[in-house]
């Protein structure tokens, strides 16, 4: 699979940002610094937790070299000393590089605000490390309480499951003080203007919904889809609601509507408390605040849209759509790691942890290096070419199949099953040819690998 992802990022000139904009000021001896950088990346893409896995997935294996355009491999060592090598302007340029190649391949970069809303989760995970690290300061850690490490803040475009912002920064910054920088960055990554905002939806957890931080949101006339900071007010207004509802997706949780305006906040807002049992019998309580309309709502958590009179049905969307904030597996952040692509061990130098974590979103969690956008959507081209990386949806207009994706309402297009499973696309203009490893599209169309199978053909 990689080896086609690799041919494909070739063809695209994909990472020729990162050469013409980074200059890590080390000497050159075999390889140079970017092509090391790649060896680290394509490292990633196959798998590794650690950079001593270089020498086992990439260094023994040369058609993998070959299909990103190396005819050889740097040794590991030699490029933990290039990351190690790396400045804060080295981080700058690699950060303008990242842009670039998100701003010129991403589909959120794109979107429609016309047509629909832009769903942006914010959220930080912490990444344990020694306390000789630079910058692993004492902070709290979901999974493992108080000790040394750093925080990594990330922004992701919920409905293409593309990361649009990764930052680190040091382990005493928490969300509630990392939430504006990240919404800057990635207004300035999605180019929003004022009118894209009040189309944008920001999504994010109690660490975020201060009353202060839901105001500035606000004020920059974003809409918000977030649960109150504050736990001792959730439970104050959890008892003004005056009528509760079971939760019709979650059993044992209740909802209700709070009776009670909120004039502490600079514009108006929804909210909805909720309340469980905890295992030791005790209740638990939240809110969650919303600006969002019950028909908006409805639409985005996939609701039949003649259910938004079932006052039942509109709170609990409103809570299953907070839920969905995350994403994928391969890019959601729910819980404290080392990092995308490097579970094993961190990186002393801040810079080159930096360099890591941006190393991580150019791989398999960012679908938008591998998106190529498209003119025409005719029986000769498609709107899109992609290449998923494992556990990626289908693209929006697209129902996966028993192997694959299909366009749905494509009445040039026949779908059959053989007895692998596999698919048969048809059309007119194209070839197609269909194995038990997977499907192939013929002329004009590209390939693409989904979830379920390897391609063996070419382009």
């Amino acid at each position: 699979m990689l080896v086609a992802i690799g041919t494909k990022i070739r063809a695209l000139k994909l990472l020729q940002p990162i050469e013409e904009l980074v200059r890590i000021r080390q000497k050159t001896v075999k390889y140079s610094p970017v092509q090391k950088l790649m060896d680290g990346l394509i490292t990633i893409l196959a798998g590794a937790h650690g950079l001593s896995e270089i020498n086992t997935r990439l260094r023994s294996d040369p058609a993998l070299q070959r299909a990103f355009g190396r005819t050889g491999c740097a040794e590991q060592s030699v490029v933990q000393e290039t990351l190690d090598a790396s400045s804060a302007t080295n981080v700058k340029q690699m950060e303008q590089a990242t842009r670039e190649i998100f701003q010129t391949h991403s589909l959120a970069y794109r979107h429609n605000y016309k047509q629909s809303w832009q769903v942006l989760d914010v959220d930080m995970t912490g990444l344990p490390c020694g306390s000789k690290s630079v910058k692993a300061d004492k902070g709290y850690f979901s999974k493992e309480g108080i000790r040394h490490g750093r925080q990594h803040g990330r922004v992701i475009a919920a409905e293409y499951e593309e990361v649009v912002v990764d930052k680190l920064y040091n382990g005493k910054v928490q969300l509630l003080t990392a939430q504006r920088s990240l919404a800057r960055v990635a207004a300035e990554a999605l180019g929003l203007d004022e009118e894209k905002r009040k189309r944008t939806i920001i999504r994010v957890d109690a660490g975020g919904g201060s009353v202060d931080e839901v105001n500035w949101l606000l004020g920059a006339d974003y809409q918000l889809h977030c649960k109150d900071f504050s736990s001792a007010r959730a439970k104050n207004l959890a008892a003004t609601v005056k009528e509760w509802v079971s939760d019709p997706h979650t059993p044992g949780r209740e909802l209700g509507w709070v009776d009670e305006p909120g004039d502490e906040y600079v514009r108006g807002v929804r909210r909805l408390a909720l309340r469980w049992k905890k295992k030791n019998g005790q209740m638990s309580y939240a809110v969650i605040l919303s600006t969002l309309e019950p028909r908006d709502v409805i639409l985005l958590a996939k609701q039949p849209i003649d259910r938004v009179s079932n006052e039942r049905v509109v709170m609990g969307a409103y809570a299953a759509f907070y839920n969905q904030r995350g994403g994928t597996v391969e890019i959601e952040i729910k819980e404290d790691k080392q990092g995308v692509g490097m579970t094993k061990r961190s990186m002393k130098r801040f810079e080159a942890q930096q360099m890591v974590v941006l190393l991580g979103s150019l791989s398999g969690a960012q679908p938008a290096c591998l998106v190529t956008p498209m003119v025409k959507r005719d029986h000769t081209e498609v709107e899109r070419i992609w290449i998923s990386p494992p556990g990626a949806r289908c693209l929006s207009g697209e129902r996966p199949g028993g192997t694959g994706c299909w366009w749905e309402g494509d009445q040039n297009c026949a779908q059959s099953e053989g007895g692998m499973g596999e698919e048969v696309y048809q059309r007119p203009d194209c070839s197609a040819q269909a194995g038990a490893s997977g499907s192939y599209f013929g002329r004009n169309l590209g390939f693409r690998v989904n979830r379920f199978s390897n391609v063996n053909a070419t382009p």
